[in-house]
């Protein structure tokens, strides 16, 4: 057989014509990992992608959404995950354009691709056939893939008698709604519901049978191999391929520790102070007699504050007290609850301070979203001042979260907290907890509650800027001031 071999001093690839006339396929090598690297790395990746909440697997092809669309802000693009086994996915197609970056496993990946159009397939079946071309990709290797929407396609172990994967990869939909797709689905994707299988079309029966031919003889099928730093065919290559398979089976085969994801924010890194309140706050009515009081506070720079008014902030620091808990609070407030539950106290997922703010039955609602104690707005508008708090059978609680204006443009974001125990239990309880609430909780809390409302307020500026309606996009918990 007639083979012949180019030599590529960049990154190796491939670009297959539309058999329609449509966009090339186009496939790229980038790099090569350490012999047998590919099936554990795939491992790792498939076993988190199992535990995403739009974890999804049909058509043996599991994947998850990691980054939906954002049509208010003019962003049709997704982005997914997702793996192909040993045994390959079927043949089939998309609407949309697609772009992805994956990794083989340590066996490589067969890319089969077929450019015929509906209506070349429909006058003759076997234009599928005639448009048929495989790429070969190497064992544990990270390429790119693009092609046009309405291109078939199918990937597959070139062994899958052994236990390697196909490949992992990241794809990206440039733009979700593209193609003809039906009135049903259209909807679906508009309302952000929509995942790879919603979006696939599988081959027709039909035609499977004349690819299934093809295949007994794929010799007769037009095919690219791509490799890194041996031609395909060689001895080197081949050695290459057979210590990769087995290296990849050993590596998998080796208990290793499964370690979760990790998240860290510095929330700025502003400063935190304490002071005490004034007399008028509206905590200085609140549990008179109290055995614990702390404030803390933050003070934003005017150019912070992207000229808001204390309401919006308030809104968006109550906001951020909900959508960004600090999560070493989460997991003291989960440890909290087991250790209460045997005693009938009141628990939340939310650090004391602001954990009413899931309540449902409070008297009032600020910003007709969050329920509060006790609100205030000064006649200005300068500062605004809401009540958080619950009561339980060992102590209450009382938070007043305050926001002034400063007279230099600034703002000043502040926490204070009453305790007033009510039993032995209660004291014991504040004794055990006092300086971990003062000196972690409280501070951490707002700290993170600021730096969300702060990032919010950006946001809205840097949109106002560029002429989006603010309506459109805002939070929740601005719009319904």
């Amino acid at each position: 057989m007639l083979m012949t071999t180019e030599v590529s001093t960049t990154f190796p690839s491939v670009r297959i014509p539309s058999h329609c006339g449509g966009l090339p396929v186009e496939v790229t090598l980038i790099a090569q990992l350490t012999p047998g690297q590919g099936d554990p790395l795939i491992a790792d990746a498939e076993r988190r992608q199992r535990g995403h909440p739009s974890f999804v697997d049909g058509h043996d092809e599991p994947s998850t959404r990691i980054g939906a669309m954002n049509l208010a802000r003019g962003d049709p693009s997704s982005l997914y995950t997702f793996s192909v086994g040993r045994g390959g996915h079927p043949f089939h197609r998309h609407a949309g354009n697609r772009v992805f970056t994956a990794i083989s496993g340590s066996a490589g990946a067969q890319l089969r691709f077929s450019t015929a159009s509906q209506m070349q397939i429909d006058a003759e079946p076997a234009a599928f056939l005639h448009a048929l071309h495989l790429v070969d990709i190497p064992p544990d290797c990270l390429f790119t893939v693009r092609f046009g929407g309405g291109t078939w396609h199918q990937f597959v172990s070139p062994r899958p008698d052994l236990p390697h994967p196909a490949l992992f990869a990241l794809s990206c939909h440039p733009d979700e709604r593209a193609g003809n797709l039906p009135e049903d689905l259209h909807q679906r994707v508009l309302d952000n519901a929509a995942d790879i299988p919603a979006l696939t079309e599988l081959l027709p029966a039909s035609v499977q049978l004349l690819l299934d031919a093809a295949l007994r003889d794929p010799q007769r099928i037009p095919t690219t191999a791509l490799s890194l730093h041996a031609a395909p065919a060689s001895f080197a290559a081949r050695t290459c391929a057979v210590v990769r398979a087995w290296t990849g089976r050993l590596r998998r085969r080796i208990p290793g520790r499964h370690a979760g994801g990790f998240r860290t924010e510095n929330a700025g890194r502003r400063r935190i102070h304490n002071l005490r309140l004034p007399a008028d706050s509206l905590l200085a009515a609140q549990l008179p007699g109290a055995a614990h009081e702390d404030a803390v506070a933050i003070r934003l720079a005017p150019g912070e504050c992207a000229g808001s008014d204390a309401a919006t902030l308030m809104a968006l620091l109550l906001d951020g007290f909900v959508e960004s808990p600090p999560s070493g609070v989460s997991r003291l407030m989960a440890l909290r609850n087991v250790l209460v539950r045997p005693f009938g106290l009141r628990t939340s997922p939310l650090g004391c301070p602001a954990s009413s703010l899931l309540s449902q039955d409070a008297p009032q609602r600020f910003a007709g979203r969050f329920p509060v104690l006790a609100r205030r707005v000064s006649a200005e508008g300068k500062c605004v001042e809401v009540i958080l708090g619950a009561d339980d059978r060992h102590l209450a609680f009382r938070t007043c979260v305050r926001v002034e204006a400063m007279t230099d443009g600034g703002m000043r974001c502040a926490m204070a907290t009453r305790v007033r125990t009510r039993n032995l239990f209660g004291r014991l309880y504040m004794a055990a907890i006092r300086r971990v609430h003062m000196r972690y909780v409280a501070p951490v809390m707002l700290q993170l509650a600021v730096d969300h409302a702060v990032r919010s307020l950006r946001g809205e500026h840097a949109l106002r800027n560029a002429g989006w309606c603010a309506s459109d996009v805002l939070p929740a918990a601005v719009a319904g001031r």
